[in-house]
């Protein structure tokens, strides 16, 4: 029993048929919670509240039994450990923790009693069941793996495009405060406006009036451009890479089919 659960909720693209059951239900629950989260915005009918409750009841149940499922087999994927030690690395694994976020504001008001309003923001948590979803999909595992692959060069960047910010307010703020003392009233406005430049939205709120706050504007926006433009290469190349990688095996076993219908055609003489 517990080799077929492990089969069925484990995360690979080998599938029976209860694995494809398994997976279609849970993606199927994954977009019902996401209706219900948009419908909520809305004013609508009595009824619909009650048939939001029972679909939570239905979702809550069958994510709380998918979580203690994984937790239960976790020792099976990973024989090296312990079946403690192997069920702790699986609890603090990131979809582990994924999966229990997606469950823990049911629970929560059963254990601690909390205030409504406060209720109401620990349920928005219920937003990462859609992070569910890269279980199930090829497309957002791929995202994944080039973030993983690539963190060490897109933190690098990222650190760049941090300290090139916080210069640039310090400098807009030297340059425009005493022309715009109600604006730019301290390094972080002058912040706000170097996010807003470096990312290239400008919305225009603060804005340089000086003849060297303007240079020094439009200087820094030239350097947006291509800062912001290096994780966005990072990513690309992480992309190829991974295409490359995932395309090897197919290559070499069509090289392989063909020099052996190479070799199996007679020769012919000259």
């Amino acid at each position: 029993m517990k080799t077929k659960i492990y089969n069925m909720v484990r995360d690979d693209d080998v599938n029976n048929i209860q694995s494809n059951i398994f997976d279609t239900v849970i993606i199927t629950l994954i977009v019902i919670n996401l209706i219900i989260v948009i419908l909520d915005t809305f004013r609508l009918p009595a009824w619909y509240l009650k048939v939001s409750v029972i679909i939570e009841y239905i979702s809550i149940s069958v994510f709380t039994l998918e979580y203690l499922a994984r937790l239960w087999v976790a020792d099976l994927g990973q024989k090296k450990f312990s079946p403690f030690k192997a069920r702790l690395k699986y609890a603090f694994s990131f979809m582990s923790i994924v999966d229990l976020l997606a469950i823990l504001p049911f629970y929560i008001p059963f254990i601690i009693p909390i205030d409504l309003r406060i209720l109401r923001a620990i349920r928005m948590i219920r937003l990462m069941r859609l992070i569910k979803f890269n279980r199930y999909t090829t497309a957002l595992k791929t995202i994944t793996d080039v973030f993983e692959n690539k963190k060490n060069q897109l933190l690098s960047s990222f650190a760049i495009v941090l300290i090139l910010m916080v210069i640039s307010s310090i400098l807009m703020y030297n340059l425009e405060n005493p022309a715009q003392p109600h604006i730019f009233q301290n390094a972080f406005s002058g912040l706000w406006w170097a996010v807003a430049t470096f990312t290239t939205v400008g919305y225009g709120d603060i804005f340089p009036i000086t003849i060297g706050g303007r240079i020094m504007a439009g200087v820094i926006a030239m350097l947006g451009i291509g800062v912001v433009a290096i994780p966005t290469g990072i990513i690309s190349a992480g992309f190829i890479e991974l295409i490359n990688v995932n395309s090897v095996p197919q290559n070499m076993h069509h090289k392989k089919a063909y020099l052996k219908r190479r070799d199996r055609q007679p020769k012919t003489r000259h």
